[in-house]
């Protein structure tokens, strides 16, 4: 999956957590994610100036953390799926640095080959992290 599709994928299922997400469906998305919340950051300093500590403003890259915020707890959830995980291991995310560190871990794991209790294999079978086309 390339990026332009990881996104659009992402935003076509904004709050849709049932089915399965490969690795790279969530990578791309996460990488979105950075890349405009560093440029939201840049214009909101240039526009509403950098603030001292917690208390600048940033306006725009507040608003897109919370339009990104349930997309990314769903694809989230749905890459947990692809390793036949229950999207509630997510809740691991409120555990101090461990609980991300475990994340990180089942995220970079390969997914279940073939159908799983999710769902189909997003991979369509294929070895490696590539879909099929068609």
């Amino acid at each position: 999956m390339d990026f332009q599709t990881a996104v659009r994928t992402c935003f076509q299922k904004y709050a849709v957590i049932s089915g399965r997400a490969p690795r790279s469906e969530l990578w791309w998305f996460a990488l979105f994610t950075f890349v405009v919340s560093l440029i939201l950051g840049f214009v909101d300093g240039l526009l509403f100036g950098m603030g001292r500590g917690m208390a600048g403003m940033q306006p725009l890259g507040a608003l897109f953390s919370l339009a990104v915020l349930l997309p990314s707890i769903c694809v989230g959830g749905r890459r947990l799926h692809d390793t036949g995980k229950s999207a509630w291991w997510l809740l691991l995310g409120f555990v101090p640095i461990i609980g991300w560190l475990v994340l990180i871990w089942f995220y970079i794991q390969p997914g279940d080959e073939g159908p799983n209790e999710y769902g189909p294999d997003p991979l369509g079978g294929m070895d490696g992290d590539t879909e099929a086309v068609g």
